[in-house]
C-alpha cells in the first residue's frame, strides 16, 4: 500500500484567510502570499494526499487570540477539522467550555513565541484545561522546556509536544531540554509531534540530523504516543517544503507499516477524538 492510501490524520496545520478574516492591527507577524492557505485549500490538499482528517493550530502569526478564522475552518469541514486555540490566561471555565463544544480540543503554549516567562504563571489555566479534558499544544525550542515541565507535571493536563520539541542538532541527544522530553514519556500523558523538521534541522531535506531524535522519541514514547503532522502551510519557511515528500519522510523514518499506522491514524484518532 503507498503511504498516500495508508490512512492518516494530520496533527498540526493552519489556516490564513486574511480576506475574510483579517488580521489585527497589533499583528507582530502578516502571513502573506505562498504563506497563506485557506480552510478551502487545505482541505484540497487533503483530499489529495488522502488525508481524512487534521487538527488546526491557532497561530500567533495572524491571529493571536483571534479564533474566528479557525472556528469557522472547523464550522465548515464537516466534521473534519478539530482546533487547538489561542486564549488569554484568564479564560473562564464556560468559554473554555463553549470552544469545546465548538470543536476544540486544547489550547496553544508557543514559547518560542511569546518566551518562557509568558507562561510560568499559567498553573491555573491549565488545571482548568485538565477538568475539561483539554489539552495543550506546547511548542518550545532549544532548553526552554526545563522550566516549563515541572508545571505541566503538576496539572495532570494532557500535552502535545510540537514539532519533536525543537532540539539544537548539534547539541545532541543529551542536551538538557530534549532530556526533559524524553523523561516527559513516563507521565503517558504527553505526546510528541514527529513534525517541523525544517525548524530546527540544519541539513536539507531529508533532514538526516533530525533522525535521532525522531528515534530516540520513537523508542521513549512508543509509537502509542507519537503523532506525524506537516506543519502546512509552512509559516516562515526558510526553503522549499512540499506535502507529498513530507509523507514520503516519515515513511523513510518509520519503516514498519503498523508502527506507521499507530502514528498516522491510531493515536491521533484516539487523543484527539477524530470519528474516523
Amino acid at each position: 500500500m503507498s503511504i498516500y492510501d495508508e490512512p492518516k490524520i494530520d496533527t498540526h496545520c493552519h489556516v490564513f484567510d486574511p480576506a475574510r478574516f483579517p488580521y489585527g492591527d497589533a499583528t507582530p507577524y502578516r502571513p502573506s502570499g505562498q504563506e497563506i492557505g485557506t480552510a478551502a485549500q487545505l482541505l484540497n490538499v487533503l483530499d489529495a494526499y488522502g488525508v481524512g482528517h487534521a487538527l488546526l493550530v491557532g497561530p500567533n502569526s495572524g491571529y493571536e487570540q483571534d479564533n474566528r478564522c479557525l472556528l469557522d475552518a472547523i464550522a465548515s469541514s464537516n466534521g473534519r477539522l478539530k482546533g487547538i486555540a489561542v486564549v488569554p490566561h484568564d479564560i473562564d471555565h464556560d468559554a473554555l467550555r463553549e470552544l469545546k463544544a465548538a470543536g476544540v480540543v486544547g489550547v496553544a503554549f508557543n514559547a518560542t513565541f511569546h518566551g518562557v516567562d509568558y507562561y510560568v504563571d499559567t498553573t491555573d489555566l491549565l488545571e482548568r484545561l485538565a477538568a475539561l479534558d483539554l489539552c495543550v499544544s506546547l511548542q518550545v525550542q532549544n532548553d526552554q522546556l526545563v522550566t516549563l515541565a515541572p508545571m505541566f507535571a503538576d496539572t495532570g493536563v494532557r500535552v502535545l509536544i510540537d514539532h519533536c520539541g525543537r532540539p539544537l542538532p548539534s547539541a545532541g541527544l543529551g542536551q538538557p531540554g530534549f532530556q526533559t522530553l524524553l523523561a516527559l514519556a513516563a507521565t503517558n500523558r504527553v505526546f510528541v509531534k514527529l513534525s517541523g523538521y525544517v525548524k530546527f534541522a540544519q541539513n536539507a531535506y531529508p533532514y538526516e540530523d533530525a533522525r535521532p531524535f525522531v528515534d530516540a522519541l520513537l523508542d521513549a514514547f512508543t509509537p502509542e504516543r507519537c503523532m506525524w503532522a506537516s506543519d502546512w502551510p509552512y509559516l516562515r519557511a526558510v526553503q522549499r517544503i512540499d506535502y507529498g515528500p513530507l509523507l514520503r519522510l516519515i515513511e523513510r523514518f518509520v519503516p514498519d507499516a503498523t508502527r506507521r499506522r499507530s502514528i498516522l491514524f491510531e493515536t491521533p484518532r484516539r487523543v484527539l477524538g477524530f470519528d474516523c
